[in-house]
């Protein structure tokens, strides 16, 4: 699902931290529904925008997980805080300078959530977007 590793910067796994979640849901120390708790949005972001990986969920084993991307960074503007298809995190990366992605797969069927991978992107030295009028609260 990620974006091709040619935009990647100061890419961070979180693989410990996932084998250590499963590790604690197995041995009890976390309830399944502490594991399992993805909100209606992660999980519709995830169908619409996420990618299949072909690998089973590894709470359920029922169905197989999707990987969704989600962009944060003052300089994306009114995309700060979304998610995004890995096509549309390469066009931000050519327009925008440095943002945040976030890479976590979630498992439809019982909302199985983790963070897979942190990494930067964007093109330094490329002009901030503008930030709508939206984003300046009135008094």
């Amino acid at each position: 699902m990620a974006a091709p590793r040619g935009i990647w910067r100061d890419v961070v796994d979180h693989a410990l931290n996932r084998r250590a979640a499963l590790a604690d849901l197995e041995a009890g120390r976390i309830s399944r529904l502490d594991a399992c708790d993805a909100s209606p949005y992660l999980q519709r972001a995830a169908q619409t925008l996420g990618a299949s990986t072909g690998r089973p969920c590894p709470v359920c084993r029922r169905e197989p997980l999707r990987e969704v991307l989600w962009v944060y960074g003052a300089a994306l503007g009114d995309a700060d805080g979304s998610a995004r298809t890995s096509e549309q995190v390469v066009v931000l990366a050519g327009e925008r300078p440095d943002f945040a992605v976030y890479e976590i797969e979630v498992c439809l069927a019982c909302a199985w959530n983790h963070l897979v991978r942190t990494w930067r992107a964007g093109t330094p030295g490329t002009a901030p977007a503008r930030r709508s009028r939206r984003s300046v609260a009135d008094p």
